[in-house]
């Protein structure tokens, strides 16, 4: 192995860990990172919603992911403490299905809304009631993880 390949490698680890020293890899916000530049995705949550499921076995979750970055991006994983699984699902031709990720495209959003994408929660470990918040970890291809809290809505609710 040359020593550029070695060093490349060093360089990387130690930037990492410095981002992880600084913070600047934290989660816990809607703000999926990025620097605003022209090479980079920036990711924000927002409208997120969960209305209220009406039997414990699945439940919809609805948002909105932005990218007022220069490069796309995808959500490729969902998870939540309430689910022991969360999907992600796209509807065509009034079907929907299971899909491994969902485009977020650079300067454009990725909107999950009732009747077309979204989020399919199984497998609850209880019924979340309308008031509650549900804790929702987003993950992408380039950005870092997501965490939303999610409100639980009526059953009806469509904003």
């Amino acid at each position: 192995m040359s020593r550029r390949p070695r060093a490349r490698r060093a360089l990387g680890l130690a930037l990492a860990g410095a981002l992880l020293a600084t913070g600047a890899a934290a989660c816990g916000s809607a703000d999926g990172g990025g620097d605003g530049g022209g090479d980079a995705p920036r990711l924000t949550v927002e409208g997120a919603y969960m209305p209220e499921p009406p039997t414990t076995d699945t439940a919809g979750g609805f948002l909105t992911v932005r990218n007022d970055g220069g490069a796309d991006d995808s959500l490729t994983s969902v998870s939540s403490d309430v689910a022991g699984e969360v999907q992600i699902h796209t509807t065509a031709g009034g079907r929907m299905r299971q899909v491994s990720s969902l485009p977020v495209p650079a300067g454009g959003a990725l909107e999950l809304s009732r009747g077309g994408d979204h989020l399919m929660f199984m497998e609850l470990d209880r019924r979340p009631a309308e008031g509650e918040t549900v804790p929702v970890e987003l993950r992408f291809e380039k950005s870092g993880p997501i965490r939303v809290e999610v409100p639980v809505e009526a059953t009806n609710h469509v904003p």
